[in-house]
């Protein structure tokens, strides 16, 4: 890998730009380690014309947020013919959109929460109480509220109280005209990160997540010492193998590649539900990938040296 010039593409402009940028200087720290020549770049306006001048072997993506998750840097790499690491810009798409990921993977057989989706519009146009209280009825409390679309839970809060629901409801909305409201599932909250290898994609150990508050939102996520992680998770035989088992299957069915992180809850009856899918997972120093990653005995370097390798013969094949 030593004569491999990599460009890390971090920043950008979403809600999730510090996370992204501390998460491209740990990738570019590991793939330096392993003798990779690494050019840390942001995603701004300069950025087409730097990949067109320098060109580099492949671009790894370590942008979060819509920018990096949702397809939309894929596309512009993909019609600059420039190899990179990650899922195409039609997987990002169906992963990113929570709704509609959540819906493949209930048509493939697999459980998730019970949900609703509805538009900012329905609110103002209906009614905010009437529509509510039929959201309460629905799926009960307590209740997770989402953005269909984003990452680092942004956004995502649980309520519990019929009367918080309003006040949620807004916090909600000021990341997303939409909402993703889920019946909450209570359960040991896990993160599967999946890499591809030779052999096809691999469930590395799940990470068990305990937040001190109880929920895992952006405070819990990205400050030190607010969670607890167990990796592997405390969970039986039979749990681990079902919570892997899931990563692979919703990388698979969602077109997923080179790496994802699933996030599940194992119920206490022992059913697996899928929350949704990461197809750009953080790397920072409290990420769960790189946890992922030394319980399994292996290196970050290592490990994105060799999808740098693959995406850049993925591109060799696409242009015989």
């Amino acid at each position: 890998m030593s004569d491999r010039c990599v460009a890390v593409l971090s920043g950008g402009l979403s809600h999730e730009r510090d996370v992204s940028l501390r998460s491209g200087r740990r990738l570019s720290a590991a793939l330096r380690s392993v003798g990779v020549t690494v050019e840390e770049w942001d995603a701004d306006s300069a950025l087409l014309a730097r990949l067109r001048e320098t060109r580099p072997d492949a671009v790894v993506v370590a942008l979060h947020g819509g920018e990096g998750e949702g397809g939309s840097i894929q596309t512009v790499l993909e019609m600059l013919d420039v190899p990179y690491v990650g899922a195409d810009s039609h997987a990002c798409r169906r992963a990113w959109d929570k709704p509609t990921a959540k819906t493949e993977l209930t048509r493939a057989g697999l459980v998730t929460p019970d949900w609703v989706v509805l538009p900012h519009a329905t609110f103002r146009e209906l009614g905010a109480q009437p529509v509510l209280t039929a959201m309460v009825d629905r799926l009960g409390l307590p209740m997770m509220l989402k953005p269909e679309q984003g990452g680092s839970a942004l956004g995502a809060q649980v309520v519990r109280d019929a009367a918080d629901l309003p006040a949620a409801m807004v916090g909600c909305l000021a990341y997303s005209e939409t909402v993703l409201a889920e019946r909450f599932v209570e359960g040991v909250e896990v993160a599967v990160t999946v890499i591809d290898g030779p052999d096809g994609p691999e469930a590395l150990p799940a990470v068990e997540i305990v937040p001190e508050s109880g929920v895992y939102d952006y405070t819990a996520r990205y400050t030190a010492g607010l969670t607890n992680f167990h990796t592997p998770a405390r969970l039986d035989d039979r749990a681990a193998a079902a919570v892997a088992d899931l990563a692979v299957a919703a990388h698979r069915l969602l077109g997923l590649r080179d790496v994802s992180r699933t996030d599940a809850i194992v119920a206490a009856d022992g059913t697996v539900y899928f929350l949704e899918v990461n197809s750009s997972p953080g790397l920072t120093e409290t990420s769960l990938l790189p946890m992922a990653i030394d319980a399994a005995g292996r290196s970050l370097g290592d490990i994105y040296a060799a999808l740098i390798e693959r995406a850049v013969d993925r591109s060799r094949a696409d242009a015989e």
